[in-house]
């Protein structure tokens, strides 16, 4: 269980603040301001979030059942470990970037590999993208592992293959497993089955049907509330659950099924949270202020791409799946989000950092060089 000291540690304080705001905004707003509330809420569980976890459940699934040993397929292909590396990083999560960096901090892969992980890498956003706009993180992916093996041959021809390396550290302090929280996580996985019906109407605007059926029964708004039911619950298990969205939820292994819903629970709950704040921010900032946020991202469209580069650099999955949210939301262009999606190194830039932080800040920024080309070329042929 949770420990009271671990529920006011430093690593909490983010959570405690975010859950302070999620309180305050329906206490003290009023009538409009709730209705955005709840309605954003309903909106991120029932149009993002089930469908990540399907995403996830297929994926972690497949990843535990197939039994895929990553560390030995890297030893066996040396002259294959910059195209193997960027595919590591090409899927979904950071848990291939981390393996990635940990092979390359014991010697095991050169700096080209590591500049092909980082570039081509996503993080969890791009389980979001892969939720929503299949056909998007299709071109995202080709693009990210293309750039990364390219990039990542060049730099290791530039500078060698053991170029900045640091054997004598070890990432062993990061693993950890997952903290059982049955209570919440139960009622969360059955809401998964309605949920994933309601988002498939959604998708296909027939939402209505599953409004229209549960008022023959007297449930006024059952879309709403499931969504609201579900987004609680998902940042419920975000705030209990220390692993989620940390370095240490990349390291967990799944060996059983109990053990996969563990760890798809846990990062759901964490791209869930990120997503409503991103929900959250748009709609009541529009309500708020009425300014027109679509109007600013058109004004400076030019310098979008930028920006998103920018917000790669990043520590973290965080940022990026609000940028990921953005463009879904239809806020900034694909330009935007590719060259985020090239630039950024999500959770795999933390171990990064404690082991190597020389090398992981040099080969972050080679990363920028390919984003910017990429996503001001995107720019100007289709685009503009």
């Amino acid at each position: 269980m949770l420990k009271l000291k671990e529920l006011f540690s430093l690593q909490h304080l983010f959570r405690w603040s975010l859950l302070l705001v999620f309180l305050l905004i329906p206490i003290l707003g009023g009538n409009e301001t709730r209705e955005a509330y709840f309605g954003s809420l309903a909106d991120g569980y029932i149009q993002v979030s089930v469908f990540v976890a399907l995403t996830l459940f297929i994926f972690y699934g497949l990843e535990t059942w197939l039994k895929i040993d990553t560390e030995s397929l890297l030893r066996k292909h040396k002259k294959y470990q910059v195209p193997i590396s960027a595919l590591l990083g090409a899927l979904p999560g950071c848990g291939g970037a981390i393996v990635v960096m940990t092979q390359y901090t014991m010697g095991r892969l050169g700096f080209g590999s590591v500049v092909a992980v980082l570039t081509s890498t996503m993080g969890d956003a791009a389980f979001l993208l892969l939720a929503q706009d299949p056909k998007a993180a299709l071109v995202v992916f080709s693009t990210s592992i293309t750039v990364g093996i390219i990039f990542g041959y060049l730099t290791e021809f530039i500078h060698g293959y053991d170029f900045l390396r640091q054997t004598n550290k070890k990432l062993d302090n990061l693993a950890g497993t997952f903290y059982q929280y049955e209570w919440v996580k139960n009622p969360w996985v059955w809401l998964l089955i309605p949920g994933l019906i309601v988002g498939l109407l959604t998708s296909f605007q027939a939402d209505y049907i599953s409004d229209n059926f549960f008022a023959q029964f007297g449930i006024e708004n059952f879309n709403l509330w499931l969504g609201v039911t579900g987004a609680a619950l998902s940042f419920i298990l975000w705030f209990i659950n220390p692993t989620a969205g940390t370095i240490k939820s990349n390291f967990f292994q799944c060996r059983t099924r109990g053990e996969v819903w563990d760890k798809v629970t846990a990062d759901t709950a964490f791209v869930t949270v990120w997503v409503l704040v991103g929900y959250l921010a748009f709609e009541l900032g529009v309500l708020w202020t009425g300014f027109d946020f679509g109007s600013l991202f058109s004004s400076i469209a030019p310098l979008l791409p930028l920006i998103g580069v920018m917000i790669g650099f990043l520590p973290g999955c965080g940022p990026q799946v609000i940028v990921t949210t953005m463009y879904l939301q239809g806020l900034i262009p694909f330009s935007a989000q590719l060259g985020n999606a090239i630039s950024n190194d999500g959770d795999a830039l933390f171990p990064a950092i404690a082991v190597a932080p020389k090398v992981s800040i040099i080969a972050t920024i080679y990363t920028a060089i390919p984003a910017l080309i990429i996503a001001y070329g995107y720019m100007f042929f289709f685009e503009m």
